[in-house]
């Protein structure tokens, strides 16, 4: 499977992120983020971040896309690409918990798009983003992407 999304795709991605954002939850920061998490069905799984007045339970729009996108049946590392967008002046860009999350729900060379309102855009991986990611084997040895992985 490819990670290559064609240009009409791309579009298509970050305009749903864009909606996502429309959707969040935020009553306390007012700092509104959307996500949406392409699918190797073709399928755009939306995420918005949700505030809560304890703060701990809050949950960032890119971890609501990769959740949903797996409580929808899909499974861990077959996504082909996010984009991620917020009201910034420049490309967004997630959190190291995000980072960490995406690390084990997605492949390490899955691009995602870190994007602003105003139309900025930076093409990445989720590798880059966090190098040595933290990861357990299914033995639940503790690992981190390979080399390979890591310098992609």
């Amino acid at each position: 499977m490819t990670n290559r999304l064609s240009p009409e795709e791309l579009r298509q991605l970050i305009e749903a992120a864009k909606e996502a954002r429309g959707r969040a939850y935020i009553p306390y920061s007012g700092f509104g983020v959307g996500a949406a998490l392409l699918d190797a069905d073709g399928h755009i799984h939306y995420g918005c971040n949700v505030e809560n007045a304890a703060f701990g339970p809050t949950n960032c729009a890119e971890r609501t896309a990769m959740f949903r996108a797996v409580a929808d049946g899909h499974a861990p590392r077959s996504f082909r690409g996010m984009a991620v967008v917020a009201d910034t002046p420049g490309p967004v860009s997630p959190c190291g918990t995000c980072r960490q999350v995406m690390a084990e729900l997605c492949g390490p060379d899955m691009p995602v798009w870190l994007t602003s309102m105003k139309g900025d855009v930076v093409e990445t991986t989720v590798s880059a983003l966090l190098p040595g990611a933290f990861l357990l084997d299914g033995d639940g040895a503790a690992g981190a992407f390979s080399k390979g992985e890591m310098n992609g």
